[in-house]
């Protein structure tokens, strides 16, 4: 058992029909960073930009997890910082800020990286702002992540979206931690 795209579907909302998540690697990703997010690369890899130098283009510098925080609460917190900062915005400055905190969004969620850098991997793929919402991100993130699974750096590391893990695994491994009540002699799947 594993989980699904319609797993996926009921967990996280996100599409998994419409255009495939694709595109190529390049060399160097200065020059669509620099272009797309108006930012500097000064890192050794050019796919990665500071998630730090993103926060602060978007004025929300300080977004941390706060104790106790979990991620939809931090997610919709930075969320009504960047929206305050982006309806000051017009023309081009919005959809380049835009395309920053969509590259946040996407490079720490979907595509997640470890660490403080964002993956730009996926950049090219926010050139048209328009067509964002045709790609099937949630076969982005449940590919990202079965592939992680495998070449982890260590054998306790997970690296994609975990917490799609987790609530799967909640709901369908109730052995793990949720109460059920067990009738002697039903089958698990009659317990649930």
């Amino acid at each position: 058992m594993i989980p699904t795209l319609e797993d996926v579907v009921r967990i996280t909302d996100l599409r998994v029909d419409g255009q495939a998540v694709t595109g190529v690697t390049y060399m160097s990703y200065q020059e669509p960073v620099e272009r797309l997010l108006g930012l500097e690369v000064r890192e050794e890899r050019s796919s990665l930009v500071r998630r730090t130098a993103l926060q602060a283009s978007l004025g929300v510098a300080n977004a941390r997890h706060r104790t106790g925080e979990g991620q939809a609460d931090y997610m919709a917190r930075l969320t009504k910082d960047a929206r305050a900062v982006l309806a000051e915005e017009e023309g081009d400055a919005a959809d380049r800020d835009l395309r920053r905190f969509l590259i946040l969004v996407i490079g720490k969620l979907i595509l997640e990286t470890t660490g403080d850098p964002v993956g730009c991997r996926c950049l090219p793929l926010l050139e048209d702002l328009s067509s964002v919402g045709n790609y099937a991100w949630g076969v982005a993130l449940l590919a990202h992540l079965f592939d992680s699974l495998g070449t982890s750096s260590r054998e306790t590391g997970v690296a994609g979206f975990f917490p799609l893990l987790q609530v799967w695994a909640y709901y369908h491994l109730p052995c793990l931690g949720r109460k059920v009540a067990r009738r002697r002699g039903a089958v698990p799947l009659l317990q649930r």
